[in-house]
């Protein structure tokens, strides 16, 4: 009796070892995220919350068989290197980035890292990839034209606020997709007819400054293009455009939730959820460079008639009627 269990407790001690074991190696891939806004601010959870729903519909769930690896330069971009390098030395398996520096400082990080680019805007023109069609290299991902929604933002911005005669665009001198975004807005302009200038912020002191630059002057109207700097700051922003009283454009919906005017900007949710698809495909085995480059189908118009009203701003039933969605 005493051998049968000696040899029963031995082989079910052998069979639970390699049971352990694979526990252990349940987590198969270690995908990273680089990016902007930190995991505490609401916006930034909901958005990477929907990129990991994304991936349970796919079969993926992280700490069973993924493991997801959060660094975000909250708004620093001078970070974004170093974060860059840290997900490389933890051997990622894919690294999911969503704006023009986050995916230089990954390609920069490794040549061989897999990059998943989220709603970047103009990869060709920024050179990330080669084409949108045949990518190449090790970036693809989601996109849109920053030259067509830029346009529209504008264009939109002039119904809102029609008796504005200035059009002012907010950029960073340190988000390398604005100095391309600022051409295509200055044509746009001169499709519209309209003034438009520039004001440079990167910090939250140079916003204060150019809200007061802003506000200084009561004809004008503002466009916030999308800028993970920019969103670490979203609340104090939309504050800032209250306070000057100025009609503004935001880049991201985030803003008009927080109680901005209005947005007109891709899909983000519908755009995370293509960024799971992406990082699938990647991870049975499909290479970068072979997956074209995806457009976004959705766009949305979105009005906060709370802020129009506070504005003065009596909005035609036309335009309100355009909208995707009115913040009542």
């Amino acid at each position: 009796m005493r051998r049968r269990r000696f040899l029963a407790l031995a082989v079910g001690g052998a069979l639970a070892a390699p049971l352990a074991a694979r526990a252990q190696q349940a987590v198969k891939y270690r995908i990273g995220v680089l990016g902007n806004v930190p995991l505490s601010d609401p916006g930034g959870a909901h958005l990477w919350g929907v990129f990991e729903q994304g991936l349970r519909d796919l079969g993926y769930e992280n700490g069973r068989n993924i493991e997801l690896v959060h660094r975000s330069s909250e708004g620093q971009y001078e970070r974004l290197p170093a974060l860059a390098a840290e997900l490389v030395r933890l051997k990622v398996d894919v690294i999911v980035a969503p704006a023009v520096q986050n995916v230089l400082a990954a390609q920069q990080a490794s040549r061989t890292t897999p990059v998943v680019m989220v709603s970047v805007g103009d990869p060709v023109g920024n050179k990330l990839v080669a084409s949108l069609a045949h990518p190449g290299g090790t970036v693809t991902g989601t996109s849109f034209l920053a030259s067509a929604i830029i346009g529209k933002q504008l264009e939109l911005l002039k119904q809102l606020a029609p008796t504005a005669t200035r059009q002012t665009v907010l950029l960073n001198p340190a988000n390398p997709g604005h100095r391309l975004a600022l051409e295509q807005a200055k044509a746009a302009a001169r499709a519209l007819g309209t003034q438009l200038e520039s004001l440079e912020a990167r910090s939250p002191e140079d916003i204060e400054r150019a809200f007061a630059t802003i506000g200084r002057d009561r004809s004008g109207a503002v466009l916030v293009p999308w800028d993970g700097t920019f969103l670490v700051h979203l609340p104090k922003i939309v504050q800032l455009a209250a306070k000057a009283r100025v009609p503004a454009m935001y880049g991201h919906r985030g803003y008009v939730d927080a109680g901005g005017l209005a947005t007109y900007s891709p899909s983000a949710a519908a755009q995370m959820r293509s960024a799971a698809s992406y990082v699938d495909r990647i991870l049975r085995g499909a290479k970068p460079g072979d997956l074209p480059v995806e457009q976004p189908s959705k766009f949305e118009f979105i009005i906060n008639l709370r802020t129009a009203k506070s504005l003065g701003l009596g909005l035609p039933p036309s335009l309100v009627g355009r909208a995707d969605e009115v913040i009542q």
